[in-house]
C-alpha cells in the first residue's frame, strides 16, 4: 500500500473515533511496521490534519483553515467535473443563478446549455469561463478579495446578497454531514452561504463524497436545507435529505 493511500485510510479511521492509539493502526494495516505508521502520523501532524498526544494517542483536528484554490484544483478532479456538468444541466432558460466560490462551482459555467442565463457570483474564477454564449450577463459582487480562494466575501458582500434573489444557487463546502451540516473554515464564507441559501428558490451544495462527515469551523446551514449533489451513494443520508448522485 502506497503512503498516500495508507494516510487516507488513517484519516478515514479517525472519522469513526475521536481518539485512537498507534497500536490500533498497526492492527488495521497488515505487513506495515509500527515505525512506518509513526512516520505516517508525523507527516499528517505536519500537515495539520491530526494531533499526536503523549502516550501514542492520536486525534483528528477540526480544520480551521482553507486550502488555497491552486491546491484544491488538483483534488478529486474527475468527480468535480462530473458534479459540475450535472449541476449545469439543472439550469433552465432565463434563470438567475448564484455561483459560489470554489473550483467545482466555477466549472459549472462552461457546461451551461440553457439560454439567457444571468449569473451572480463571488467567485473570481468564473470570469475565466464567460465565453459561454448562453450567459447573458454576469454580476460579480463587491467585497474583500481572498487571493488564496479567488473569492470575494465580507460585510459588503453580505449586504449586497441580502437584496438579491436567485432561481438556483450552487454552493461549495469543505465538509457536510447530518450533525455538522454544510460547513467551511471561513466565517465570512459561511455567512455568505447562509444568506444565499435563504434567498434561493433551490439551493444545491456541490461536494464530492470525500467531504462527508468532515467538520470545519463554521456551519452555514443544516444539510436538510439544501439539495446535495455528490459522486456516490452515502450510507446514512437516505431518507434524511434530498440529493443527487452523479455517475
Amino acid at each position: 500500500m502506497i503512503p498516500y493511500v495508507r494516510r487516507e485510510k488513517i484519516m478515514e479511521e479517525l472519522e469513526k473515533k475521536d481518539l485512537m492509539y498507534i497500536e490500533d493502526f498497526v492492527s488495521i494495516f497488515e505487513d506495515v511496521s509500527e515505525s512506518t505508521i509513526r512516520r505516517d502520523l508525523k507527516n499528517l501532524e505536519e500537515e495539520n490534519q491530526i494531533t499526536v498526544l503523549r502516550g501514542g494517542a492520536v486525534k483528528r483536528k477540526v480544520n480551521t483553515f482553507e486550502l488555497p484554490v491552486g491546491t484544491k484544483i488538483f483534488l478529486n478532479m474527475d468527480e468535480k467535473e462530473r458534479i459540475a456538468k450535472f449541476a449545469a444541466s439543472l439550469v433552465k432558460d432565463e434563470e438567475v443563478i448564484y455561483i459560489d466560490s470554489g473550483t467545482t462551482c466555477a466549472a459549472i459555467v462552461k457546461y451551461i446549455k440553457a439560454r439567457d442565463v444571468r449569473i451572480v457570483t463571488s467567485n473570481i474564477l468564473v470570469l475565466n469561463e464567460l465565453d459561454n454564449p448562453n450567459i447573458s450577463s454576469c454580476i460579480i459582487i463587491g467585497g474583500d478579495v481572498n487571493k488564496n480562494l479567488d473569492s470575494i466575501s465580507g460585510p459588503l458582500s453580505d449586504n449586497t446578497l441580502k437584496n438579491l434573489y436567485f432561481d438556483r444557487s450552487f454552493l461549495g463546502a469543505n465538509g457536510f454531514g447530518n450533525e455538522m451540516g454544510v460547513n467551511t473554515p471561513d466565517i465570512r464564507e459561511a455567512s455568505k452561504k447562509t444568506i444565499v441559501n435563504t434567498n434561493s428558490k433551490k439551493c444545491y451544495v456541490l461536494a464530492d463524497s470525500s467531504k462527508y462527515n468532515k467538520s470545519t469551523l463554521c456551519k452555514a446551514f443544516e444539510l436538510n436545507q439544501c439539495i446535495l449533489v455528490t459522486d456516490k451513494k452515502i450510507n446514512g443520508l437516505e431518507g434524511k435529505i434530498q440529493y443527487y448522485i452523479v455517475d
